[in-house]
């Protein structure tokens, strides 16, 4: 499938220009993130019946798991209100550029923390409490409003979106798994963008702002860090930037070396294993430790939550890449040309598939469990005896029980075929054997199906 620019469409062109729209999607998930957290703080402390646990762990993460971030990438991010108020504070308006910009800080981001380890903390925290953050409403209440307020702090002493960029624990996520969306946003032609002058798709113009995200559209390969907030279209003088259709995961085939996004992907894979077991098994006790934090137990279980993540799991991937090379002839150059640690990470792309479907399979079974607490919360969203709309007394039921299984399965199988396509892919160009990669990756699958079925 050759890539299909979406943007030579007339109306899509002049919908994606035209800031009106965007602005109106914004201002309704503004006062949605609000309300939730406000129902987080003040609704009822049973989370089945509380809007914030309801809309954002089970509808919102739906949305986002099973459709936004497979088919739309970053497209979640275009539409995000938590770096809302703090950029408007910044650029001292909300829709075009003003004649002056407020007086901030505006520094540059430390180089050390330009990267996603930020990120990948952030998203550690939240999973290792993630058993009380998914039940109990105040803390989720607290958290968006952490989030909120670290973006506009942080948009007051650094330039672009700081937050969204090298903080967000979601962002970090869906920047990992947007690699694999059939959406991307890429310039027509490099000789273009060499020649433009003052390149205001990067610092602005008058008609817009410079590229939130600190990207360079000229420069960009992969969506892992282009927000989509399509600033570089309406400041781009030459027409010279689409939004192409795509085929899945197209970004893959362009194998990343950086630590922090290999390490990005075993956390994503870690934590869906781990979430399979503690919100989905049967151990009792597995769960009473995940769930009294601070407890002894809980910190047994943080510390092997932490093992398996930066310990057990990557260490069977080393030896997975391992042994090609150590088995390969001694007068092979092009097996021996590179580090053992470029290998790692180059091959750690071969895990993006695999965890995205992990994340998919399990998603299912959480989603369809308690989607019909969707109902009651839409009547009453802070369980104080409303019923709006006639169904706040609905009862609880799992929803499509008789095709869990088997999406479950197909899930995750096409995960270990789409991740032993991608190490196939890698190993064909360094011309070592993808075997031990895909064992990996089966073993890996194989444990989930388990944990799940």
């Amino acid at each position: 499938m050759n890539r299909i620019e979406l943007t030579c469409n007339p109306f899509i062109k002049s919908a994606l220009k035209n800031r009106y729209p965007q602005l109106a999607v914004f201002i309704v998930m503004l006062i949605g993130y609000i309300f939730a957290i406000l129902a987080g703080l003040i609704g009822t402390p049973v989370g089945s019946h509380n809007f914030s646990i309801v809309f954002v762990w089970i509808a919102w993460w739906a949305i986002l798991i099973l459709v936004a971030v497979p088919f739309f990438g970053r497209g979640w991010c275009a539409v995000c209100p938590i770096p809302l108020p703090g950029e408007w504070l910044q650029r001292g308006a909300v829709l075009a550029p003003p004649e002056k910009k407020p007086t901030w800080l505006n520094l540059r981001v430390p180089k050390v923390f330009r990267n996603i380890w930020l990120q990948n903390i952030s998203f550690l925290l939240l999973a290792l409490f993630s058993s009380v953050l998914l039940t109990t409403p105040n803390i989720t209440g607290i958290v968006l409003a952490a989030m909120l307020f670290a973006a506009i702090g942080l948009s007051t002493i650094f330039e672009r979106r700081a937050f969204c960029r090298y903080l967000c624990p979601v962002g970090g996520f869906i920047g990992l798994y947007s690699q694999t969306a059939p959406i991307e946003l890429r310039i027509k032609d490099k000789q273009v963008c060499v020649k433009c002058e003052g390149k205001p798709c990067y610092n602005g113009s008058s008609a817009g702002y410079g590229c939130p995200w600190d990207v360079f559209p000229g420069g960009l390969t992969k969506n892992t860090y282009c927000g989509l907030c399509m600033e570089c279209i309406r400041t781009c003088p030459h027409d010279n930037i689409a939004v192409n259709l795509r085929p899945f995961s197209a970004d893959l085939a362009r194998p990343s070396t950086r630590m922090d996004e290999a390490f990005k992907a075993f956390i994503m894979l870690g934590s869906a294993m781990i979430y399979a077991g503690v919100l989905l098994g049967p151990w009792g006790a597995l769960k009473d430790a995940a769930y009294n934090v601070g407890s002894s137990a809980w910190f047994i279980y943080a510390a092997v939550f932490l093992a398996i993540i930066f310990g057990v799991l990557p260490g069977l991937f080393t030896v997975a890449v391992y042994l090609p090379i150590a088995f390969a002839p001694r007068n092979h150059v092009t097996t021996r040309s590179k580090s053992l640690r470029q290998r790692f990470a180059q091959f750690s792309n071969s895990l993006i598939p695999l965890g995205l479907m992990f994340w998919v399979a399990f998603s299912l079974s959480f989603v369809l469990t308690n989607a019909s607490y969707i109902l009651g919360a839409l009547s009453d969203p802070l369980g104080l005896g409303w019923n709006l709309f006639g169904t706040a007394n609905a009862a609880w039921q799992p929803m499509l029980t008789s095709i869990l299984a088997p999406a479950q399965t197909l899930a995750l199988v096409g995960g270990l075929i789409w991740s032993a396509r991608t190490a196939q892919k890698a190993a064909n160009e360094v011309k070592v054997s993808p075997t031990p990669v895909i064992l990996y990756c089966f073993i890996a699958t194989s444990l989930m199906l388990w944990l799940l079925l």
